[in-house]
């Protein structure tokens, strides 16, 4: 019986020893709804953190704590980094923060919204800033016809 609790208890530790998530290389860039967003997961997270320290203790879960610090410090991080980016006044340029139209050679339209990478969800219609999409749209202008993955697209919207 001894030998189950000690094969648990490796297991707990081996959990609770998790990695950190990893951070990009590339700027922080956000949007202000992409900064609120930071702060806010950083606020669940000290929230976590707070909680898996009151239920601390040597009969509880480990993996709690391991999980809350974890994801401080990635947030902490994230928001210590954070580059609120606004778009210029321009329009009819493809920028970081503003939505971008286009159509594709079957004739399909899309409208994606250029945002960091902590805030892009493409199945929200919102892609990150590095991407290929959207390194291939960023600068062009309304009415350029870009290559994107080997096919071409036309910008023919920007907001």
């Amino acid at each position: 019986m001894a030998v189950a609790f000690t094969r648990e208890e490796d297991y707990e530790s081996r959990a609770a020893d998790l990695p950190d998530r990893p951070i990009s290389a590339h700027p922080n860039l956000v949007t202000a709804e992409g900064l609120a967003a930071i702060e806010a997961a950083l606020a669940q997270a000290r929230a976590a953190y707070a909680t898996a320290q009151t239920q601390g203790g040597v009969s509880a879960d480990r993996t709690a704590m391991a999980r809350a610090t974890r994801d401080l410090r990635y947030w902490s991080a994230r928001r210590g980094n954070a580059q609120l980016t606004e778009p210029e006044a321009q329009t009819g340029k493809v920028q970081f923060g503003r939505s971008v139209e286009i159509e594709r050679e079957d004739g399909r339209r899309q409208v994606f919204r250029i945002v960091g990478e902590d805030e892009a969800d493409p199945a929200l219609g919102s892609v990150s800033y590095v991407s290929p999409l959207a390194r291939g749209l960023l600068g062009k202008r309304l009415g350029d016809v870009v290559s994107v993955n080997g096919a071409e697209v036309e910008i023919v919207a920007v907001h």
